[in-house]
């Protein structure tokens, strides 16, 4: 659990629910160990009452299994908790709620019968059981995804006011650069697992972490039991977290996953269980450059993980990014590939949101790492260093783009290129560090507004 002192900018989206009229009970939803217990935690502060239910303790439990109606229940967790009903501010969280299917049930009279109560509910095992043992209320419940501490969580964290305070400044100004990218460079070594970052900060030990990341990867292969249908789908579940670390960043196939013998659907069943909960995303390529954003399933996913600190420590990668000052280089690009889509992920509240990258309709290396829909343009978006002659998928993709806009993200500073591709299109370039990422927004309005063709 990481220490109430650390924010999150969560809480704002929280707050907004909070003063909704129409607001609905909300489900938090996100991997073990992403700190959504804390978060609530940190958020009941600005409550005058706090009921915390861990359904995990059979007396909690007891209350929703045992009651006839939603007035008995409300009564009963009032007693329960020794709280008073006429407080006019309460808020009921109701964590693990994956253990009672009546929990579950009674959401949706929460939300039509007992409005004036705030109720937010969480499980660690959540994600895997939708739609397999339990039926949410649809329609009468909402949900908000907690993620890893993104870098700008991570410098509040820090406490590194001055840095965010110059975060804020659009365009960003060029004598901050060397300390943001140092910065920066500690948030991807380190990954956003709040009880690593709190352990780093607290001890100041890199090498002390080892033991953490390896507790978070086994009580992941340790909940196999809970996901799995069968001792051979909980066989096959246990050989794919052992491997997505492994295997993050790079397309994958199904059939053979992770040097296997398992069958192509046998693999693909167990990725989308871990896609469920949160663990990996499997990031389809378009092959238009023209929304809408339209996955071809038919052609072979990259593997994005959770936490690229996971993947740092799976990978024996640490002690390189350490002595490494070109971030674009470390494990041929795949580590700064994957850093900025975990900082692309934390842009969307969205549950449905997902990342894409762009390839030619036809099989052929000629790749663009992610593509960003900004109002009705598909922004390309490389992750590359070196000179701009050299980005070739990047050329390619502009050729076929009918604007002239595009994105790479870099360790260098922050400037705009005019580029021009093999067949003589002439394209404005975002040269973008890799600490402004989190700004995508930002720098894409700036960037259309100050470059944009007359």
């Amino acid at each position: 659990m990481i220490s109430d002192m650390f924010n999150r900018e969560i809480i704002t989206d929280l707050e907004h629910w909070k003063v909704r009229t129409n607001r609905k009970p909300l489900i938090l939803r996100g991997a073990r160990q992403v700190g959504k217990t804390t978060l609530v935690n940190l958020f009941s502060r600005g409550f005058e009452q706090y009921i915390y239910l861990n359904l995990d303790i059979s007396e909690n439990a007891d209350l929703f299994e045992e009651s006839r109606n939603i007035e008995e229940l409300v009564d009963g967790i009032f007693l329960f908790s020794s709280k008073l009903k006429s407080v006019s501010q309460t808020l009921i969280f109701i964590d693990e709620i994956q253990n009672s299917k009546a929990a579950v049930k009674w959401l949706r009279y929460f939300y039509e019968e007992k409005k004036e109560l705030y109720v937010i509910a969480a499980g660690s095992m959540l994600e895997s059981l939708i739609d397999k043992q339990i039926s949410f209320p649809v329609g009468r419940v909402e949900y908000l995804p907690v993620r890893p501490f993104s870098f700008r969580e991570f410098l509040m964290a820090k406490n590194e006011e001055a840095a965010i305070t110059t975060l804020d400044i659009v365009p960003f100004p060029a004598y901050a650069h060397n300390k943001l990218l140092d910065l920066f460079r500690q948030y991807l070594l380190l990954g956003g697992m709040p009880e690593i970052i709190q352990n780093f900060l607290e001890y100041n030990d890199i090498n002390a972490l080892d033991p953490l990341y390896d507790s978070l990867i086994t009580s992941y292969k340790e909940d196999v039991e809970k996901y799995a249908k069968s001792p051979l789908n909980a066989s096959i579940l246990r050989h794919t977290i052992e491997n997505i670390f492994i295997e993050a960043g790079k397309r994958i196939k199904f059939q053979g996953f992770g040097n296997s013998n398992y069958r192509s659907r046998e693999m693909k069943e167990a990725l989308l269980t871990l896609e469920k909960a949160h663990l990996i995303q499997l990031i389809y390529p378009v092959t238009s450059s023209s929304p809408p954003l339209q996955p071809d399933k038919r052609k072979s996913p990259r593997l994005h993980v959770l936490d690229t600190g996971l993947i740092n420590f799976s990978t024996g990668l640490k002690k390189e990014l350490f002595g490494s000052r070109l971030i674009d280089d470390v494990y041929e690009g795949k580590i700064a590939e994957h850093i900025v889509g975990q900082e692309l992920i934390t842009l969307s509240r969205l549950m449905t949101k997902k990342e894409f990258f762009w390839t030619r309709q036809k099989d052929s290396d000629a790749e663009i790492d992610y593509v960003y829909q900004f109002n009705n343009l598909i922004i390309p978006i490389e992750v590359k260093s070196g000179v701009t002659g050299r980005l070739r998928s990047l050329h390619e993709y502009m050729d076929r783009a009918t604007h002239d806009y595009a994105v790479r993200v870099y360790s260098g500073k922050l400037e705009v290129s005019e580029v021009r591709t093999r067949t003589g299109k002439i394209y404005y370039l975002l040269n973008l560090p890799f600490y402004l990422v989190h700004r995508m927004e930002d720098y894409l309005n700036w960037f259309l507004a100050e470059y944009k063709k007359m």
